[in-house]
């Protein structure tokens, strides 16, 4: 666990650049990382049959699903950490860090209740077939009881970005990678468990890349003297303050599931275009959260710091590295496509929808740029409760225009362009709120 400067001095641009490169690389490549497991489990359990394989598809999306809605647990932390760290109180960050992980246990231990008796019931709602869904169930049923991992391992993330640590992350990331490969071929095949053995590698490997972490945070806690005590008032704390970032994510997954179910209603063809769009959209998301992380970590720091002079100087430099990302994404994405496109498809009409769709995605990349930055800056500054009210407005924005997509004859371009005007929404919003200066509200905690 490194230990990040108690006061940030007055930094240059290039001081800044630094900076933010050396938190971003290592996030990025961690990000990279996480997709990777169920990339793994896929091709493990695709040899077994196609029964199986669609099976952990069902599973996979569900596990997704939940886990997702809880990455509060990240962002939270590392703004709460990050403040006390730029307030020089390294005991009262890694405290706060304990109150995050204690709360990541306790709903993974709420989630797993929940989950267990009713997983025939969620695999029935995805409309799995009879030969595919008693391995769905097999499959979240076992993986469920990795859930309080999956989510300390997002807590302790946050702890260790709030301390101006991605590298360790990183490190957790590609070691539960490579024993998530391991253990997946020897309980599959060598033990003979099929999609079973394929689950609880799945699931010991999350238990591991916990374990890790809490060996970093406890050996930093007992440095500093921090307590590792659950504290009913912390963790209350925590959860309150990830209570509008929860609102703003199931916002944010309601526009992506409309989005879908939009492009199902134009037919085969556009739906399976529009699955491969949201594949590479989430490919790029990857490259520009790394930088919006960077800055939740580098944001919290100063204004824990009491400086809020050097918060906007890096809030500048990072929506400068925004829209510098946006515009080399945007071109990669232009003189990729004749790669791209082959890699997923040969069927004449699914290229004919993706084609347009495409070249919408690249131009909307710096705007992408500058929404990914400033949602980690206000992020950084705990300015939750924001973040959810812009989002739901623009879900309200949204909604109606992507669902007047079909009926007014418009194709998946169309509905893309939607999604660039979503976007747009989201960067309006959150330029307004970083030019009112309303989020820079210092001290150790907000």
């Amino acid at each position: 666990m490194t230990q990040a400067p108690a006061r940030p001095k007055k930094a240059t641009g290039r001081q800044h650049d630094r900076e933010i490169l050396a938190l971003a690389v290592p996030a990025f490549a961690a990000l990279v990382a996480e997709p990777l497991f169920v990339m793994a489990d896929s091709a493990i359990v695709g040899h077994l049959g196609t029964s199986q394989l669609a099976g952990l598809g069902v599973a996979a999306a569900l596990l997704a699903t939940a886990v997702s809605g809880f990455v509060f647990l990240a962002y939270a932390t590392t703004a709460a950490v990050a403040r006390r760290v730029g307030a020089g109180d390294l005991p009262a960050a890694i405290r706060q860090g304990m109150d995050g992980i204690w709360l990541a246990l306790l709903l993974g231990i709420a989630v797993i209740a929940v989950t267990l008796p009713t997983a025939p019931a969620l695999v029935g709602l995805f409309g799995a077939s009879d030969t595919a869904a008693p391995y769905a169930v097999t499959y979240l049923k076992i993986s469920a009881l990795g859930i309080p991992a999956m989510l300390m391992v997002l807590a302790a993330t946050g702890v260790l970005r709030g301390l101006q640590d991605t590298r360790t992350p990183l490190y957790v990331a590609v070691g539960g990678f490579v024993a998530n490969g391991v253990l997946n071929v020897a309980l599959v095949y060598g033990a003979g468990l099929g999609i079973a053995g394929s689950a609880w590698g799945t699931v010991i490997a999350q238990f591991g890349m916990a374990l890790a972490y809490l060996i970093v945070v406890v050996r930093g806690a007992r440095r500093h003297g921090a307590s590792l005590r659950p504290d009913a008032a912390g963790i209350r704390a925590c959860a309150q303050a990830g209570a509008p970032l929860l609102v703003r994510t199931l916002s944010l997954r309601a526009i992506l599931m409309i989005a879908t179910a939009v492009a199902a209603r134009l037919g085969d063809a556009d739906v399976a275009a529009h699955q491969i769009l949201l594949s590479l959209w989430s490919l790029l998301a990857f490259a520009l959260d790394a930088i919006a992380i960077a800055g939740q970590a580098i944001i919290g720091r100063y204004l824990g710091a009491e400086d809020t002079e050097g918060a906007r100087a890096v809030c500048r430099r990072m929506v400068q590295w925004g829209i510098g990302s946006g515009l080399v994404l945007g071109l990669l994405v232009v003189l990729a496509r004749p790669l791209f496109i082959p890699l997923f498809t040969d069927d004449p009409a699914v290229e004919a929808a993706l084609l347009p769709s495409l070249l919408v995605v690249a131009l909307a990349q710096p705007i992408c740029g500058i929404v990914f930055v400033l949602d980690g800056v206000l992020m950084g500054a705990g300015d939750g409760p924001y973040l959810a009210w812009a989002m739901l407005a623009t879900l309200a924005v949204f909604a109606p225009v992507a669902l007047l997509v079909p009926s007014l004859g418009g194709g998946l371009t169309a509905l893309w362009w939607a999604m660039t005007l979503m976007m747009a929404v989201r960067m309006a919003t959150l330029q307004l709120r970083a030019r009112s200066g309303r989020w820079l509200i210092t001290g150790a905690t907000r």
